[in-house]
């Protein structure tokens, strides 16, 4: 259902229940899922590509030009997955030739006035409370939670089943079911209640509080850490996740608790 009032390129293709606000304008090179509903005074960009029943709030720009002066044209997307929410506000980016797409996996809830990048790569079922925001090339794994006002650096990576506290400056790589905070941001724990909110196995959440003491609280540098959850624990595929993690950590993971 479109309104009058609403601009729809002729090229833009639109799923036939699609309902689409007054005020909203879609551009050229638009894919759109159905059952989705776009509200009123949204911009839908060239390269968008949004899947089925999500629900864009008003006042949400999806697949702008990169905020990145290299940007030169290119024919890049930006990807929003099955039953994801954009509520008020939102921006996201489309890709440069670095990933050549921006994307936002399915079962999302992005909050007013949060902030997607370039090239950023967000997993499925993640949250992002009001005005988070994620600059160019960062990666977000699947069930994250940003809490208010997260702020992440560039071409950071956030792992799986992460918790970052609100008002956070994330300026290194967090890694997966964990909880972050303080400043600098530190490790404060695994996030135990959401792990057991999704089913993890008692036995599963001892082993990785088991691993992070390892790696937090032995005093160990992160090789030798690393080093003896190879040797010594349990091979599953929580422990291998968050040694692959930490191996491939290109700005380095975030430190322990540091106290004043």
């Amino acid at each position: 259902m479109y309104q009058p009032l609403s601009h729809i390129h002729p090229d833009a293709r639109i799923a036939k229940n699609v309902v689409i606000e007054p005020f909203t304008s879609i551009e050229n090179n638009v894919v759109i899922g159905q059952g989705t509903w776009i509200g009123s005074n949204v911009t839908i960009m060239t390269g968008a590509r949004i899947g089925k029943n999500c629900s864009i709030f008003p006042g949400s720009v999806i697949s702008a030009v990169p905020q990145d002066l290299k940007f030169d044209g290119e024919d890049t997307t930006s990807v929003i997955g099955d039953n994801t929410i954009i509520r008020e506000c939102v921006t996201i980016n489309r890709g440069t030739n670095d990933r050549n797409k921006t994307v936002i996996g399915k079962n999302c809830l992005i909050m007013a006035y949060c902030h997607i990048a370039h090239d950023c790569i967000v997993g499925d079922n993640s949250i992002f409370s009001n005005n988070s925001t994620l600059a160019g090339h960062v990666t977000v794994g699947s069930y994250v939670i940003l809490a208010g006002m997260v702020a992440v650096h560039q071409f950071c990576a956030i792992g799986n089943h992460a918790f970052v506290a609100g008002g956070s400056l994330v300026r290194k790589d967090i890694p997966p079911f964990v909880k972050a905070a303080r400043e600098p941001i530190s490790y404060v724990g695994i996030n135990s209640v959401g792990l057991r909110r999704r089913g993890f196995d008692s036995k599963v959440i001892m082993q990785i509080q088991a691993i992070y003491r390892t790696l937090y609280q032995k005093k160990y540098n992160n090789t030798q850490a690393v080093n003896i959850m190879e040797a010594e624990m349990e091979a599953t595929k929580e422990r291998d996740e968050i040694i692959l993690f930490i191996k491939n950590s290109q700005r380095g993971i975030m430190k322990g608790y540091f106290k004043n």
